[in-house]
């Protein structure tokens, strides 16, 4: 039996986190993008409502939900803005599930606890200078020393690279072995010597939010924050990845509800040539292709969130509704600004925030056209899906 209706755990989610988001931060939202300002309050406020744990188990400290609950939160944030989002992305898909996935019990009791109850701040150091898509290219270095290890390099684009207090970096043990060399760091900002980030300025859009870059000059890790054995860091680089993407997959959904009912809202009341424009055929096209793509990408990352939930391999699935739903975002945002007209050019209405928003996530958490290899790959038979490394499901209760 097919059931696609939300549990009554999550329609209460729902309503929460929208109403609160209607109340606490949304109000805010335009003026700190236009002053390309983070609220550092932000944070502490989603953790007030158990966003920053959402689907770690209770027993962790997070609020024991599942992973649909997480792509349901992903698109109330993104609804507002990108750059809310992008902290559930960093924060809980790529940081926190890393911990819980491959972790210790004493790592997770250590580590990722006070990530799940929002008392420390997580991003993820992955992405380089020189080092993109291409992951094995990475060149940070992780050298032992005693109890320690050694860090060295460079990592940019990172999420709340500033603001975060825990940072999952991925450093290469063996610089010779490619993608079989590299390990995986849990670091501590107040703890590291030798850390340092930096903002990078200048984003085409995201502004509300804060994107930096990490220096690891001779930066000793305690060797008990190593994250799985040596040379498994691909292998946990991939499966934070793709909670990241179902996460990304998620928030572009609320892009296209936010296009859309933006849209339909101002087709309704501007009028052109003595009617309302909503009552020409080229616009109720636009909208009508909003409200396609947003049914349809929303049942896509609700089969990858019920693939997770159940512990089935979820690579292609998650890959596929992030790669058509934040197309789809992209898309919608750009036929909202086309409704608009002038106005949709200028500041005076969102509509041109979300178009800027929504570039980033089509090139983050693989590119399209990564997306698109993968997808033709899995469908010639050139890719496999790997088995779920998470034997029990993220919504367990503790």
């Amino acid at each position: 039996m097919i059931d696609l209706a939300l549990s009554p755990d999550q329609q209460m989610l729902v309503e929460t986190v929208r109403d609160y988001l209607a109340r606490e931060l949304a109000p805010t939202i335009a003026e700190n993008d236009r002053n390309h300002y983070y609220d550092p309050q932000t944070f502490a406020r989603l953790a007030e409502i158990g966003v920053t744990g959402v689907a770690i188990p209770e027993r962790y400290g997070g609020s024991g939900m599942d992973y649909i609950s997480l792509g349901l939160v992903s698109e109330e944030l993104e609804y507002v803005d990108t750059s809310l989002r992008t902290i559930v992305s960093v924060h809980v898909g790529l940081c926190s599930f890393g911990i819980y996935i491959w972790g210790t019990e004493e790592q997770k009791e250590r580590l990722l606890r006070p990530l799940a109850s929002g008392e420390k701040f997580g991003a993820f150091g992955l992405t380089e200078p020189g080092a993109g898509s291409d992951v094995a290219n990475i060149q940070t270095t992780a050298r032992r020393d005693g109890d320690c290890y050694v860090l060295n390099g460079e990592k940019t684009w990172v999420s709340y690279a500033d603001q975060a207090d825990t940072f999952l970096i991925f450093a290469k043990t063996d610089p010779e072995a490619r993608h079989r060399g590299i390990s995986a760091f849990v670091v501590s900002r107040a703890d590291a010597t030798g850390l340092d980030t930096a903002p990078i300025k200048e984003k085409a859009g995201i502004w509300a939010g804060s994107t930096g870059s990490i220096f690891l000059n001779d930066c000793r890790v305690p060797a008990e924050n190593r994250l799985g054995e040596e040379g498994e860091g691909f292998a946990i680089a991939m499966s934070s990845l793709e909670n990241g993407r179902y996460t990304v997959a998620g928030g572009a959904c609320g892009t296209i509800r936010a296009s859309l009912d933006l849209s339909t809202a101002y087709a309704r009341q501007r009028e052109a040539f003595g009617q309302e424009i909503g009552r020409f055929q080229l616009v109720q096209q636009m909208i009508a292709n909003m409200y396609a793509r947003y049914e349809a990408n929303r049942l896509l990352c609700l089969k990858a969130g019920w693939l997770k939930n159940i512990g089935e391999p979820s690579g292609r699935a998650v890959s596929l509704a992030k790669w058509q739903a934040c197309n789809a975002a992209f898309e919608s945002a750009n036929d909202a600004v086309e409704i608009y007209g002038a106005y949709g050019y200028s500041d005076e209405y969102p509509v041109f925030r979300y178009l800027r928003n929504a570039r980033a996530p089509v090139i983050y958490e693989g590119t399209r056209e990564i997306h698109t290899m993968m997808q033709g790959e899995y469908a010639l038979g050139y890719r496999g899906e790997r088995p779920a490394r998470c034997t029990l499901p993220a919504y367990e209760q503790s």
